[in-house]
Order: structure tokens, then C-alpha cells, then sequence
């Protein structure tokens, strides 16, 4: 690691610990965060029998089902409430709707990012949930069961001209990126970072973080050049800070729940998404946190990756 890097990496992480302990009084919110939406879609969601019957029935007798849970500093898949305290979101919201289809109760552990998807494979937690892009190196140890589309985007400074979208990496040259560690960004820029060097150009840097809050902190003081996340949650903070613009779409990916590869869990979870998508209730919950264009007519189990 630089000297450069270094002091990068401990000037943002003295500002995230500052943003953090004003967080515990509720007097500095996260960048992004925003008062929960006033609808409740998931209050009049039902048991459905058929769905249920897919559980295993160690999992009906105990009636819960343990989760993993990434909060993010931005909306709209998970983060804090204005308490500080209470993670709500579209993946909340999702997670809460399948949980009352299946006739289980959700237990939530928040975890980071980065450490959910180990958590899965050693049984720590039956589900994920985190935004979770849908790739075939995934696939290798995790199953999906999807319930959006969303993907790959970027965004900058509003206030910096440089560009107006980014739709190849080799326009990142030079400049530091910064992304969620452990994410599909983190694997896409660092196994294309030739992209710079092939062409006799220098190549970008990755700075990656568990903390959103910590990405956008960096991009407001000039320590990153460019963020790297999902549409849906840069699209979602554009409208939440004044010095931020979402340069759009770089790639989609179908998102999903996450399990152990070939977890008995995930066909009761499609069963109950989809029992979701065919009364309505799943549109109503992307209309909540202003997600339709990332709907999916149904879920799947592991689908292939977008390309």
C-alpha cells in the first residue's frame, strides 16, 4: 500500500468514526438518510400454504429463519431509520413480506458486507441479504433466489465536470475509485484494471470500504474521484445529497437472497417472491422505495449471470 493510500485510508476512516458518533445521538445522519416512507405494503401480507410447504420441517417447527443483514449507509435496499437503529429498505421490506408468505419470523443479525456470504457456507445464517448481485463466481458456493434487478453504476461530485456517464472503465484511468469491499465493483475494477495499462495509461486505483458512509465521506472531500455501486443506491443518494450525481447504468445484475450452495431454503423463498409478484404486493413495495424499473416478472433459482 502508498504513503498515499495510507493517509487516504486514515483521513476516512476519522471522518467515518466522527459521522458514527454523531449517528449514536441522532443529531448526523448518514449521508443519504432518509425519514421511512409512510406506506406499509407488508402489513396485510398473508400465509400461503403452498409456499410454506416448501420449508423443511425443521424450519416450520422452529417458526425462524436467521438472516444476515448488510445496512448500508443510503437507501433504497437496507439502512438505518432516523433512530439510527431500525434497518428498513426494500430488502427489509422484501425479506419481512416472503418471512409472513412462509409463515416464519425474520431474525436479523447486521452483519458487513463482506462477511455474510462465509457466514452462509459455514452456517452462521440460513439467508442473506445485502444487495447481492447475481455472478457466476458466486454461484460456485452460493445459491440465489432473486427479487430485483439492479446492478452497476457510478457517480461523482456534482460540482466536478469531468463526466457526464461512464460507460467504459478505461475512462477511470488515473483517478481513485471507490467502492464496497467485498462487492461485485471490487471484482469488476480490479480484475479489469488492465484495461488502463493495456492502452499505456496509468491505472486507476481501487479504495474499498465496509462502510458506505465512509465512500461517499471520501468523494465529498476529494480523496475519491469516482464511486462504483449499485444503480438503484446511487440513484437513491443523488436525491439525498446536494454535491452528488449518478452518471447511470455501467451493468445490470438480478439480485437475490443468498444461501448455501443447494440450501433447502431456496425454493420456498422463489415460491413466496413470486406468490408476492402475483398479488400485487411486490409492486407495491418497489413503488414504496421508487424501485419499478428493477422488477422482475418472477423469481428464479441461480439464474445465469447477465452479460
Amino acid at each position: 500500500m502508498t504513503a498515499v493510500r495510507t493517509k487516504c485510508l486514515v483521513a476516512l476512516t476519522m471522518l467515518l468514526a466522527l459521522v458514527v458518533s454523531g449517528c449514536g445521538t441522532g443529531e448526523t445522519p448518514l449521508p443519504g438518510a432518509a425519514e421511512k416512507p409512510s406506506e406499509n405494503p407488508v402489513a396485510e401480507v398473508v400465509k400461503d400454504d403452498a409456499a410454506a410447504a416448501l420449508l423443511p420441517a425443521n424450519v416450520r417447527d422452529a417458526g425462524v429463519v436467521k438472516f444476515g443483514v448488510s445496512v448500508g449507509g443510503t437507501g433504497p435496499s437496507s439502512y438505518f431509520s432516523d433512530d439510527n437503529k431500525t434497518p428498513i429498505g426494500l430488502d427489509i421490506d422484501i425479506a419481512d413480506a416472503v418471512g409472513k408468505v412462509l409463515g416464519v419470523r425474520v431474525e436479523r443479525e447486521i452483519a458487513s458486507f463482506e462477511n455474510i456470504l462465509p457466514g452462509l457456507t459455514s452456517d452462521k445464517y440460513q439467508v442473506g441479504t445485502g444487495n447481492f448481485g447475481v455472478t457466476e463466481a458466486r454461484k460456485k458456493t452460493i445459491d440465489f433466489a432473486t427479487y430485483i434487478n439492479d446492478g452497476q453504476g457510478f457517480a461523482i461530485r456534482k460540482d466536478d465536470t469531468r463526466f457526464t456517464e461512464i460507460k467504459k472503465l478505461d475512462q477511470l484511468c488515473g483517478l481513485k475509485v471507490g467502492t464496497g469491499a467485498g462487492t461485485t465493483f471490487e471484482a469488476t475494477l480490479e480484475k479489469e484494471k488492465h484495461v488502463c495499462t493495456d492502452a499505456g495509461k496509468p491505472a486507476y486505483e481501487v479504495l474499498s470500504f465496509s462502510e458506505n458512509s465512509a465512500i461517499y465521506l471520501g468523494l465529498q472531500q476529494k480523496h475519491i474521484d469516482v464511486i462504483m455501486s449499485t444503480i438503484n443506491g446511487l440513484r437513491f443518494a443523488a436525491t439525498k445529497q446536494p454535491n452528488l450525481k449518478f452518471l447511470g447504468e455501467f451493468k445490470r445484475l438480478d439480485v437475490g437472497f443468498a444461501f448455501r450452495k443447494d440450501s433447502p431454503l431456496a425454493p420456498a423463498f422463489q415460491a413466496a417472491v413470486n406468490k408476492l409478484i402475483e398479488n400485487g404486493t411486490y409492486s407495491k413495495i418497489l413503488a414504496k422505495w421508487g424501485t419499478q424499473d428493477s422488477a422482475i416478472p418472477r423469481s428464479e433459482i441461480s439464474p445465469p449471470e447477465h452479460s
